[in-house]
Formats: structure tokens, sequence, C-alpha cells
């Protein structure tokens, strides 16, 4: 029953939010557009529910010879890629305002686990052991208040696996205002690698505690 109510205030949320948001959207294609050369969105295949195929859209921030389907943690050096506007995008997460659309067509929930690229094998298989690829993907979720780019992809999926099992209206919307702090704060956000090692270990250590 809730998955139907989710679904009703994703839809109305993104469709207010289209609409507020339409002025800054048109200011960040102007910037986007006389910052660097190439399109102003981004599109990449991502993983959605049941493990089903979708292009997800971005502000892009980063340089058109860039790599292609590279998750920015495994560039080397991946600073020399992202433009001047970029920076600004990634540090305050409005590069991510376009999936709005996708939250609007269904394929993404404004919570739930962030759509892993296509070809992020290890984090789709680890994912498969919690059900977490059976839900809708969305736009932040348990694991990106917990933590985001700085933990590994054996505890992020830990992390979803613990958002399906609570899945709930509360849960949601502990999440969403969470993820507002940590969006103000800019926490979690680590270009060019992953921090493995303590926080990691509190994390799991917390988890396993709640098993």
């Amino acid at each position: 029953m809730y998955f139907k109510i989710k679904r009703l205030l994703d839809f109305i949320f993104s469709l207010i939010t289209i609409f507020i948001l339409s002025p800054v959207f048109l200011f960040l294609f102007i910037a986007i557009k006389f910052d660097s050369k190439g399109p102003v969105f981004f599109k990449q295949k991502r993983v959605g529910i049941y493990k089903s195929h979708f292009n997800i859209l971005k502000f892009r921030t980063m340089r058109i010879d860039t790599p292609k389907d590279t998750p920015t943690h495994l560039l080397e050096n991946p600073e020399q890629y992202i433009t001047r506007i970029g920076k600004f995008l990634r540090k305050s997460s409005l590069d991510e305002l376009p999936q709005i659309w996708n939250v609007l067509l269904g394929q993404m929930s404004i919570i739930g686990p962030r759509p892993a690229l296509w070809n992020q094998y290890d984090l789709i298989e680890e994912r498969d052991k919690y059900g977490a690829n059976d839900i809708i993907p969305g736009l932040t979720g348990w694991a990106q208040i917990n933590g985001r780019d700085e933990i590994s992809i054996k505890v992020k999926a830990k992390l979803d696996g613990e958002y399906v099992e609570k899945i709930s209206f509360w849960m949601d919307f502990k999440c969403f205002i969470w993820t507002i702090a940590s969006v103000l704060k800019g926490d979690g956000i680590v270009e060019g690698g992953t921090q493995t090692t303590a926080h990691n270990e509190i994390i799991e250590n917390e988890l396993g505690s709640k098993r």
C-alpha cells in the first residue's frame, strides 16, 4: 500500500519542484553553456528496478573528453575533467536536479538506493544480497546520508538493504530531512576516491549490531 502512496507523492513533488525551480534550471542552463563546450545535460545508463536500464539525467559537470561510463572515483585525477561551474554544481548537488524528470516519469523515486552505473557489477551484485535491486532507485537514500562517497561498495549495499527492510513514510521523511542537512554541510563528497577504512568499519559494526 505504501508503494502506491510513495509513487503519488513522488509525482506531485516532482511536478511542483519542476514548476518552482524553472528559473534555477534556466540560470544553470545558461551558466553551463557559457562555461564549456558540450551539451547542458548529461545522460548516463543506470540500473533501475529489477535491474532494468534507464538514462539518468544530470547537469553536465565534466568536460566532453572525460572517459565515458567511468565512476568519478575510478578516474585518475578527476579534478582535471571537472569544469568550473561543475565544481559548484557537484559541491552543492545541483547537478542532480534534472533527475526530478526521472522521478516524474517513474524511473526514480525521491528516496531510494542511488541507481548504479550499468557496469558497476560489484555494487549490483552486493545489492542483490539485500533485495536492493528490487525497488525503484532514488535521488537520495539511506546510504547517502550515512557517508555517500566516503563508504565502500560493501557498506553501501548493506545500508541500501537496511532501507529496504525499514521502508516507510517515516524512513523516507528522515532521509529527506537528513539529505537537506548533508547537502548544506557538503558532507560525504570525495572526488577521486572513497574513504574505506575507519569510517566503513564504524558503519559495518553499527549494521552488524542491528542484525
